[in-house]
């Protein structure tokens, strides 16, 4: 428990820094924001490989993995139809709700609240002490399920905004052969897989996936942006364990395993953007603005609680309930989301509103860890110090 409130004291540490490393000189900037972009993806790559490595896929079930999937797109989309209607209906003139440009930017912008952040996700269950339950291996593959449908979903709503783009179409080819390549050759790479080699393949896969945007930037209208989650998770479950007989124990936490989540949650705090204060300054009183926040916030973690009402022959009513509470962490993914909304034009007051409930929800992230350890507790999964 005493990780999981560091963690929490870190991502508000780094969520504090993000409001002031934007007020950087415009030089320094350009140079500090590619490198925390850097830092940040490569943290998430390392926490992901290793989630991969304790991945097991028995292809006998299918079926299941293909329900799973099914549950994690209702968490993905539900919180981002629930949101676009909401700043459609209350940000809009009515004359607008008809209007398509009006659902289009709406649309975009309520995507932060689709992507559960994994990464955070993870390294904040295993510090609560909760990796050996079903909570976590079920939330292990909704999470991943959840953003991988937040990228295929970004893709029209890209071409709606830009227009039609071939490179568009490459991202979910390259989706397409990553699965294939992670169900056909589990757990069959021999490479070394130490702690120092695992950061390593991390910063690789970091650093081609930003050379990647940035030469299709420079290509085409509508860069690629291969997201690090997949290619990491994917490259933990092709790599062989070296398990002695007997000693089925599976990776155990290093020192650099835990230095390296904590300075990931100070990154994921860092890379939240500039809270859209002047977009939300005709909205009224901060009274008004903090309502539609909390609005927003509720609505978009009640998207997320379909899980609580499937697998009712896996688990207890608690350890369901915990699951779908695991879905509502944001971080990375949601603020790009709307980072590329402002890159687009895209204003207003529902940018605003997104930011602070994006904020809010990382802030909250250990509150909704402790709920879960609580239910877990009294459903006899754990004991409760």
């Amino acid at each position: 428990m005493n990780k999981l409130w560091l963690y929490s004291i870190l991502l508000l540490l780094g969520l504090f820094g993000s409001q002031f490393s934007h007020q950087l000189p415009e030089d320094v900037y350009r140079v500090v924001d590619p490198v925390l972009t850097l830092l940040t993806m490569t943290g998430l790559a390392y926490i992901m490989i290793n989630v991969g490595r304790e991945f097991q896929i028995d292809k006998s079930k299918t079926r299941e993995y293909g329900w799973d999937y099914i549950v994690a797109a209702t968490a993905a989309t539900f919180p981002w139809i629930f949101c676009a209607i909401y700043f459609v209906v209350v940000f809009s003139p009515s004359v607008d709700w008809g209007s398509w440009p009006a659902w289009r930017d709406s649309l975009l912008v309520a995507r932060f609240a689709a992507p559960t952040s994994a990464g955070v996700l993870f390294s904040m269950l295993a510090a609560a002490g909760l990796a050996s339950t079903w909570v976590f291996k079920k939330a292990r593959i909704l999470a991943i399920f959840d953003d991988l449908d937040t990228v295929l979903l970004m893709i029209p709503l890209k071409i709606a905004v830009v227009g039609f783009s071939w490179m568009l179409m490459g991202v979910i080819g390259i989706i397409i052969a990553q699965l294939w390549i992670a169900w056909v050759y589990l757990n069959r790479l021999k490479i070394p897989h130490s702690s120092g080699a695992i950061l390593f393949y991390g910063f690789i896969i970091a650093a081609v996936s930003e050379v990647i945007y940035l030469l299709t930037d420079m290509w085409g209208k509508v860069p690629i942006n291969i997201e690090v989650l997949l290619p990491a998770f994917v490259l933990g479950c092709l790599i062989k364990e070296d398990v002695e007989p007997g000693h089925d124990e599976g990776h155990q936490e290093t020192r650099l395993d835990f230095t390296i989540s904590a300075l990931f949650m100070v990154l994921v705090g860092l890379s939240m953007p500039l809270i859209a204060w002047n977009e939300i300054a005709g909205e009224g009183s901060m009274i008004m603005v903090l309502f539609h926040v909390l609005v927003v916030t509720v609505i978009a973690n009640l998207g997320k609680m379909f899980p609580a009402f499937c697998y009712r022959k896996e688990a207890s009513w608690r350890q369901r309930l915990a699951v779908s509470i695991g879905m509502w962490p944001r971080g990375e993914v949601g603020a790009g989301v709307l980072i590329l909304s402002l890159s687009y034009g895209i204003s207003g007051a529902a940018v605003g509103v997104a930011s602070l409930c994006l904020a809010l929800n990382l802030a909250m992230t250990g509150v909704f860890i402790g709920i879960i350890r609580r239910l877990l507790a009294a459903d006899g999964q754990l004991v409760e110090n």
